[in-house]
């Protein structure tokens, strides 16, 4: 069977076909009320969202790439499932009686129901997910390129991972915005993930299969060749073992895809103990033929093949096209299975958490149900839209990686940062909303910092740390110079949850908080009612009075005549039935949440102990005091931003008059000094008519080069005054930097030292003031041969263009500026050295930081391993930077 890349686009669409069809047939079983997506097999296959295309491709590359490491990424899982059981029912219990949507709403649920904390988690989610997103446009695009022909659209790894974001952008927003009600569960969703499921288990169980008893020729052979592979002679390393499973367990339990089809999609609190043991062995399933994938891809494909692919490249290298395409479509299934889940589970908290909450702020009162189930749902796709292009943006900057393991690693240590936040949430009543916030903050920015920053920064960054600060490199913070992994997750989970548990202490629950706190720590105690044996005791009137405030009385008094109608009394209000109740507050969910819709109206029904008085009541004041609260932070913020104004224009003025003294000080001695000796040779001249000649002439020549030197510090002095009012004349021309240079070389004379140019790179158009920046090269290349203190000095002038403009670089092999002198070397009058060594004024750097600046550009000091580096930026045109003005 010959695969094309045309025959796998029409197999894709196929497949995609039928998972509409899946998922369509899904939602009217659910409408009629069928149990049979609700069990507990849908539910465990629905788990194994956790088997991306990193554990589909990226097992077996890890396996070839590090051994028997792969499994610690199937063992965290399996140790949560069967030892913290106890844990996941508590989380499974907490979200059915709380009607919680996300892990985001778990967590401002539990902290008061602050939106703080849900705005936090909901960012670190984006961010966290991202690096997967890109993860699946990887693997789907790496999958693809091993069919395509060279040199087709197909073999571009960018434009095709455009097209794949792009397709799985519509295909999630078709498939994950058909129901705006937050509450409700996808069984259509949920169909076609168990779906996925088995289509993935089975391709990769195909291809072990054909793997062992079709190449290698039976288990004793394929033992042979593992045997003989490099997997034979990996040794584990306890430390690294034990973090990977640490962050996999908190994968399974944190990952917002994974907190959705856990807890959110639970239909029953009993399934839970099918999947103990039935998700763990289909993590079992799924690893069983790794290892002999990788070792016998090893064994057959050559040295640069990617394992990641070897089970697309194995059965094609033995011309089995058929299992090709089922090993492909089980990879584009893991994929399109995550970003689907994932993509919902975000767009619900962006919406819920982020959008919604500034809507209403900029809105004022809901005065209507239409505007806010349209803006729910715009919300939704853009969230959608906005976390693929993240994705894709991702894909882009670091380009992809030889590795998808690396990827997957970097999203579970990311949101495994609001691990401390969730656990000691539901098991510390002393835990408060300030000490979750900080924590989170503090593991996320060391995250950031310690395991994204290297995916995209440069390798000086690495190498050096932020402005050469070494304790601060991002692999290897604090000194900790082991592995950058295991680094990583014991400094961001160590400080998240040192300073957790510090605020905490420190700190004191606000009254919602001790409210909320009793409901999720002691979850089992209470035991609340099922929801289908409701009382029903509640006054429709009630019902409507509430609903109306939140809905708007249109929307809510058509809810209530279509409620009435159904229950045959069109003509009066509808009865407080169970499954009313049900559906009014699955309503109210979508506009102020499911856990506040659960307690208003469980506070009405009489399930709670607040009167229905009470609780409108509380709920007007709130609104009040909110808005009198913010008209006093607005009032305090202000003056605070005053306060700080006035003491940085005291501050300000100081230092002018700091600098004025100093400037006048310096400026005087710097006169004086050449003054003096003008004045005490020429007393000498006078006075002694008798001189030799020899020695009239000496004298005659000092009073001549203190004469040029107080001409040259009388006109830099003038320079830099013209320059610092913006009186300065600019003169642009077209002109090429080479030629610029190679007048300032000449103008320089003979400096000592040893040029190395790049002729080809300097050939660069520029439209600028030719003398202006001659005048700055020229101060670049005489303080080189100045201060280079090389036995063989050379300076080397290096061009590099960029999307902005010229970057020149003048590098010289001495021993470069001390770190402390790097602050002050472009200011007035500072000198590294006494005016007899440098033989200047100290204005040189402070003209060209002016000169260049009035170019539309920037001059710095770049700190490196050796010698002095002074970059100078430019634009391409003088025009870009306003110069003129």
């Amino acid at each position: 069977m010959t695969l094309t890349f045309n025959l796998l686009a029409a197999a894709c669409l196929a497949y995609v076909a039928f998972l509409f069809l899946v998922a369509f047939a899904g939602e009217r079983q659910a409408a009629r009320g069928s149990g049979l997506l609700r069990g507990p097999v849908i539910y465990t296959l629905s788990l194994s969202i956790y088997c991306t295309a990193w554990t589909f491709y990226g097992a077996v590359g890890y396996a070839a790439r590090s051994g028997l490491e792969f499994m610690t990424i199937y063992l965290g899982p399996t140790l949560v499932f069967i030892g913290w059981w106890w844990f996941l029912r508590k989380l499974v219990r907490i979200g059915r009686a709380e009607r919680i949507t996300s892990i985001a709403d778990i967590l401002s649920s539990r902290y008061g129901k602050s939106n703080l904390i849900a705005v936090l988690v909901t960012l670190l989610a984006v961010v966290g997910t991202t690096p997967y997103i890109a993860l699946q446009l990887q693997s789907v695009t790496l999958s693809f390129g091993v069919f395509a022909a060279p040199g087709s659209d197909a073999s571009d790894p960018a434009g095709l991972a455009l097209w794949v974001a792009c397709g799985l952008a519509v295909f999630t927003i078709l498939f994950g915005t058909r129901n705006l009600d937050a509450n409700e569960r996808h069984d259509g969703i949920v169909a076609a993930i168990a779906v996925e499921a088995v289509v993935k288990l089975i391709a990769l169980m195909s291809i072990g299969v054909f793997v062992v008893w079709g190449l290698n020729g039976g288990l004793a052979r394929t033992g042979e060749v593992i045997a003989a592979s490099p997997l034979a002679d990996w040794t584990a390393v306890p430390g690294r073992w034990a973090g990977l499973i640490f962050v996999s367990g908190a994968a399974v339990i944190c990952l917002p895809r994974m907190f959705q089809v856990l807890v959110v999609e639970n239909a029953d609190e009993r399934h839970l103990a099918t999947a103990s043991w039935a998700f763990p062995s289909y993590l079992l399933a799924m690893c069983i033929f790794v290892v002999p994938i990788a070792a016998t891809g090893l064994a057959l494909m050559p040295g640069h093949a990617n394992p990641d692919l070897f089970v697309l490249t194995l059965p094609l290298a033995d011309g089995r096209g058929g299992l090709a395409l089922l090993a492909f479509l089980g990879g584009f299934s893991s994929a399109t299975s995550m970003v689907i889940v994932a993509s919902v589970a975000l767009a619900t908290m962006l919406s819920n958490h982020v959008v919604m909450p500034l809507w209403l702020a900029t809105r004022g009162r809901v005065t209507g149900a239409g505007d806010m189930r349209r803006v729910v749902l715009r919300a939704r796709r853009a969230s959608i839209l906005g976390v693929l292009v993240m994705g894709y943006l991702y894909f882009l900057a670091t380009g992809g990686t030889s590795s998808l393991a690396s990827i997957g690693l970097i999203s579970f240590v990311g949101m495994a940062q609001v691990l401390p936040a969730l656990g000691f949430g539901l098991f510390w009543t002393g835990a408060t909303r300030l000490g979750a916030a900080t924590g989170i903050l503090t593991g996320f920015a060391i995250w950031g910092w310690t395991m994204l920053v290297p995916v995209l920064a440069g390798p000086e960054l690495l190498a050096l740390g932020p402005a050469g600060v070494g304790w601060l490199r991002p692999e290897a913070m604090f000194g900790l110079t082991g592995d950058p992994l295991l680094s990583a997750v014991i400094l961001s989970l160590g400080f998240n949850t040192l300073v957790f548990c510090t605020v905490s202490l420190l700190t004191r629950p606000t009254p919602m908080e001790r409210l909320q706190a009793p409901r999720f720590v002691q979850v089992f105690d209470r035991a609340a009612a099922p929801r289908g044996h409701r009382r029903g005791t509640a006054g429709a009137a009630e019902l409507l009075v509430m609903a109306q405030r939140i809905l708007g009385a249109r929307a809510a008094q058509a809810m209530f005549a279509a409620e009435a109608r159904a229950q045959g009394r069109p003509s009066d209000l509808p009865e407080a039935t169970p499954d009313m109740l049900e559906r009014l507050e699955k309503r109210l969910a979508g506009s102020v949440g499911a856990a506040t819709a659960h307690a208003m109206v469980t506070g009405i029904t009489g399930d709670a102990v607040v009167s229905v008085e009470d609780l409108l009541a509380v709920a007007d004041e709130t609104a009040q005091i909110m808005d009198y609260s913010a008209r006093l932070e607005a009032q305090s913020a202000e003056l605070t931003r005053t306060a700080g104004e006035l003491r940085e224009a005291n501050d300000k003025l100081t230092a002018l008059g700091i600098q004025r003294d100093a400037f006048l000080s310096q400026v005087s001695h710097e006169l004086r000094t050449p003054m003096t000796s003008i004045r005490a040779f020429a007393e000498i001249l006078r006075a002694d008519g008798d001189l030799p000649a020899k020695e009239r002439a000496r004298y005659i020549g000092i009073i001549q080069e203190e004469s040029e030197r107080l001409t040259r510090l009388l006109d830099d002095l003038l320079s830099l005054s013209v320059l610092e009012s913006g009186q300065v004349v600019l003169h642009p021309a077209d002109v090429m930097l080479g030629q610029v240079i190679d007048r300032a070389v000449v103008a320089s004379g003979d400096t000592g030292l040893r040029l190395l140019r790049d002729p080809a790179a300097e050939a660069v158009a520029l439209r600028t003031d030719p003398d202006r920046l001659a005048q700055v090269f020229i101060n670049l290349i005489t303080n080189a041969a100045k201060y280079c203190d090389a036995a063989e000095p050379e300076l080397r002038i290096a061009v590099t263009p960029s999307r902005r403009g010229i970057a020149v670089d003048f590098i010289d092999n001495g021993s470069g500026i001390a770190a402390g002198d790097r602050t002050l070397i472009f200011e007035k009058f500072a000198r590294l050295t006494d005016q007899a060594a440098a033989g200047s004024a100290g204005l040189g750097l402070a003209i060209c930081r002016e000169v260049v600046a009035r170019l539309g550009g920037s001059i710095d000091y770049l700190p490196g391993p050796h010698g002095a580096r002074f970059r100078v930026r430019l634009p391409r045109r003088v025009a870009e930077a306003r110069a003129a003005e």
